[in-house]
C-alpha cells in the first residue's frame, strides 16, 4: 500500500503536466497550412474563383501547348 501511494503521486503529477501540455497545443492558434497555394487546383463549385474570359486560354493550357 505504501508503494502505491509512493507511486501514484509522480505519476498524477506527470499525467497533470501532460495534459497541461495538449490543452496548450490544442488552444493555440491556428497557423497557415505550409502547403496553401493563392488558387487551388480543384474546386468543389465550378466558378468560385476569379472569372475567366470566354475563348481565352488559361495560363496553364498555354504552358502545355508549347510543352515539347
Amino acid at each position: 500500500m505504501i508503494v502505491t501511494a509512493a507511486l501514484l503521486l509522480p505519476g498524477l503529477c506527470a499525467l497533470l503536466l501532460l495534459l497541461d501540455r495538449v490543452e496548450n497545443w490544442l488552444s493555440a492558434p491556428a497557423s497557415r497550412p505550409r502547403h496553401a497555394r493563392a488558387r487551388r487546383h480543384l474546386r468543389a463549385v465550378p466558378g468560385d474563383g476569379p472569372a475567366t474570359t470566354p475563348g481565352r486560354a488559361s495560363e496553364g493550357a498555354a504552358r502545355r501547348a508549347h510543352a515539347p
